[in-house]
């Protein structure tokens, strides 16, 4: 995927996706993820496992888990199984194969196009993320993070991850953080809490964070009274998180907080996008012990 040129310049605040099919809905995840497609080869079946895990399969001398996109979204299977595909991926410091019923192509855009749920199907529990309209029909962005937490809860942010963090007084610092899942803003909540900070402001993209801050600075505040820290995701709707970084770095006075980018997508090969922006660390989901230790730092 990398010699196709799919890694685009950061702080562009625009993304490529993979669109796909399943039972003739199309969504999309995000290039970045994506290692390869394949055609169907064989699936080890394992007893006993979540119903979302059709088994496993082995590629270049790995054996990963196979996800049926199918059964995660409640579509029946697909009519023509040898026509199917497999999307090899990794995130959150895991890989995983997600079995798909097509892959149409791959398409630029701007994450202004992507339109955030509206509050009538976006919740916890929900999988979507954002809607692409386009001419030809509507591109549903999915929480793949979601759905592997819901396999898997111990792949997600847990007090469990805070064990080893030292315990003290954090209660007077206030931290911002983009972050368009509602299932992680809640995690993350709930967390941060739990490592003793009191005053934190979740916003759902980059541009809420970013008229927050600036606001703060038109009212002749003094940043560091308002905000200490920001902490920021890198897919979100509207404006991403490597775009929200450029923005507070290249301003006279936000440039002074420190940003820390909790993604899943902070990796060896990627790492050089959050640098390119100015980002003062990068953490990967779901570390928030590491997130933790940094936010202590920088403060």
């Amino acid at each position: 995927m990398a010699e196709k040129g799919v890694l685009l310049e950061s702080g562009t605040n625009e993304l490529e996706i993979v669109e796909f099919n399943v039972a003739n809905n199309r969504f999309g995840i995000n290039v970045i993820k994506v290692r390869e497609i394949i055609n169907p080869v064989l699936v080890v079946f394992i007893p006993h496992t979540h119903p979302n895990i059709e088994g496993i399969m082995e590629i270049r001398g790995e054996i990963l888990p196979v996800i049926n996109m199918a059964k995660v979204l409640g579509f029946p299977d697909s009519n023509q199984p040898s026509q199917d595909k497999f999307i090899v991926t990794e995130f959150n410091k895991q890989k995983v194969v997600f079995h798909v019923h097509g892959v149409d192509k791959i398409n630029r855009i701007s994450w202004e196009q992507i339109e955030k749920p509206t509050n009538l199907y976006q919740n916890t529990e929900n999988q979507i993320i954002g809607v692409v309209r386009k001419q030809e029909g509507m591109t549903l962005l999915l929480d793949f993070e979601k759905i592997l937490v819901d396999i898997n809860p111990a792949t997600g942010i847990n007090n469990d991850r805070l064990k080893h963090v030292q315990r003290k007084d954090r209660s007077k610092y206030r931290i911002v953080v983009a972050e368009d899942s509602a299932m992680l803003r809640k995690l993350l909540s709930d967390t941060l809490m739990e490592a003793d900070f009191q005053f934190i402001d979740f916003f759902e993209n980059g541009k809420d964070a970013l008229d927050y801050l600036q606001h703060a600075v038109s009212e002749n505040k003094v940043i560091s009274e308002v905000v200490h820290l920001v902490i920021t995701d890198i897919e979100m709707p509207v404006m991403d998180g490597l775009h929200l970084t450029k923005q507070i770095k290249q301003h006279p006075v936000l440039s002074q907080l420190p940003v820390i980018i909790f993604s899943s997508l902070i990796t060896d090969d990627l790492r050089h996008k959050g640098e390119t922006v100015g980002a003062d660390a990068q953490v990967s989901k779901p570390e928030i012990g590491e997130l933790i230790t940094m936010i202590d730092k920088f403060l």
